[in-house]
């Protein structure tokens, strides 16, 4: 019998890795969080697998997402970046990564650390939904535009109200595997 999995999930070994082990778990790490903060900015107008294939990279170019390191980096190492074939090579959206680093700084001297900030849009806990298509999946909800209108404030940019929902996802923030997909339940019985 085959593993039946969210419809977006195409048959690319690290797509389904991703799909089967990521998506939508709980993350309450910092750097994991930046992480997904950069790559979600970074795949605006991109496919996912596109970044998913380019993030080792995005490891290295970015010091780990250690977002002390990336707040530091000067237009000499932006340059520098974009001649970077291992990352999306987009000025505004590695510009973006550096702002957002330096917003996270400012977010976890106020909040304490960048967990606490970003999961206090759904209450500390994964919503769960109960899709049963793909096409149910909204691109955006009220706390993903809450959430963007926020770090727009900080001076973040790439976090618009889409791109926050995706990041939502991809945190498992919310559940939006559907009822049919095999992680589903799993993912739901993480939350606790």
């Amino acid at each position: 019998m085959q593993i039946k999995r969210c419809r977006w999930c195409t048959d690319d070994p690290e797509y389904i890795a991703y799909h089967d082990l990521e998506w939508a778990v709980p993350l309450r790490d910092d750097k994991s969080l930046f992480e997904f903060l950069i790559l979600e900015g970074s795949q605006a107008g991109l496919s996912w697998l596109t970044i998913l294939k380019k993030r080792e990279n995005y490891r290295k170019a970015f010091e780990g997402f250690d977002p002390a390191a990336v707040a530091r980096f000067d237009q000499r190492r932006i340059t520098r970046l974009l001649s970077n074939p291992g990352i999306v090579r987009n000025r505004l959206k590695v510009e973006a990564a550096v702002k957002n680093a330096r917003a996270v700084l400012k977010i976890k001297e106020k909040y304490g650390c960048l967990s606490d900030y970003l999961w206090r849009y759904v209450d500390g806990r994964p919503i769960q939904n109960a899709w049963k298509t793909h096409v149910q999946v909204p691109a955006a909800t009220e706390q993903s535009k809450a959430m963007s209108k926020d770090l727009k404030a900080f001076g973040c940019s790439f976090v618009g109200p889409t791109i926050c929902y995706a990041f939502m996802q991809a945190v498992g923030m919310v559940n939006d595997h559907t009822t049919d997909c095999f992680r589903y339940h799993e993912v739901r019985q993480l939350a606790g």
